[in-house]
């Protein structure tokens, strides 16, 4: 009647634990072999079968697991091989090289130089929520193109908001004279910053303040093409009363650009970017949308041009660029 003692003891071992030693417990010669071909310890699988007996079931459970892990284990070593490789870099040759300045350079440094010598230079910034403009300009755009045969930009209609503003707030379109007087311009005569491979020119829009935005979509097209094609007229550089560049034409949010001298004042339009704001909604109130925003930065001479005078000048840019009517401009 010992023969029941081994039973009466199975209780004890529930829980199933690892076998140390394939020794310690019976093991069936298949799951022996089956540990040997999946490269199991046998010694590390914990067996659940009576009495802590391992399994062919658990051999398998712990192979899988093993090459869960290994796989798991090599996700991160592949990443690295798997991520994009950066762009190569190709150096300029004009590092380590001493050059003269060429001709136009010199000119443009000797402008600036003497420009922030004359006058007392400061610049103030708005955010602009242009929206509206991009709407029209993506409505309009292919029938602009086919009517006038350029393409629409959003520039014409910061120039155009600009030009309107300066019949209001002359201060900023004028220049101070040698005597201390100030003359306050009766045109509009917009300078246009056009970058090219021998450096920065400014044509001008003469009267710029009397045309649509078709006809300075046209002008600025024009002069663009011929400043980087060597073909402008002397007088089509000369005469300019304020000045407008795209200083977000690569990416920058805003910019304090010197002034043309004797201009007393220069509008930068920084890049549009698209990201939330706070709006408020007719029916929803205060909420957050997408919206295409601007910087737009006046530099002004404080000799004449308070902070008050150019935070007015760009309040009117400001509310006829995000009113946005200019549907009669662009046939609409």
């Amino acid at each position: 009647m010992a023969a029941p003692a081994p039973a009466a003891a199975a209780p004890a071992p529930v829980a199933a634990a690892p076998v140390a030693d394939a020794g310690d417990a019976y093991v069936t010669p298949l799951v022996r072999k089956l540990a040997a071909e999946q490269g199991v310890a046998l010694g590390s699988v914990a067996g659940t079968g009576v009495g802590g007996r391992i399994r062919k079931q658990d051999v398998i459970a712990a192979a899988e697991a093993a090459a869960a892990a290994r796989q798991a284990a090599a996700v991160p070593a592949a990443a690295p091989a798997a991520a994009k490789a950066a762009a190569p870099v190709t150096p300029s040759p004009l590092r380590g090289q001493t050059v003269p300045m060429t001709r136009v350079r010199k000119a443009i440094a000797k402008h600036m130089v003497e420009s922030l010598k004359v006058s007392a230079q400061l610049t103030t910034v708005v955010e602009v929520d242009v929206t509206r403009i991009m709407q029209l300009r993506a409505k309009a755009k292919n029938g602009f193109l086919q009517r006038e045969g350029v393409k629409l930009s959003p520039m014409p209609f910061f120039i155009k908001a600009a030009t309107e503003a300066l019949k209001v707030h002359p201060i900023v379109n004028a220049r101070v004279n040698d005597d201390d007087t100030i003359t306050y311009h009766d045109v509009e005569n917009i300078g246009i910053a056009v970058d090219t491979e021998k450096g920065l020119f400014v044509p001008v829009v003469h009267g710029a303040g009397d045309f649509n935005i078709a006809g300075i979509a046209k002008k600025v097209a024009d002069l663009a093409a011929r400043t980087r094609d060597g073909g402008l007229k002397p007088d089509e550089l000369a005469g300019g009363t304020f000045t407008v560049t795209n200083t977000g034409s690569r990416g920058a949010l805003f910019d304090t650009p010197i002034l043309n001298q004797p201009q007393v004042g220069m509008l930068g339009i920084g890049a549009t970017v698209r990201r939330p704001v706070v709006i408020n909604h007719p029916d929803l109130g205060e909420t957050i949308a997408i919206r295409d925003m601007v910087y737009l930065a006046l530099s002004y001479d404080h000799r004449i041009v308070d902070g008050a005078d150019a935070a007015r000048f760009l309040g009117t840019v400001k509310a006829r660029l995000e009113d946005g009517a200019f549907e009669g401009d662009l046939g609409l």
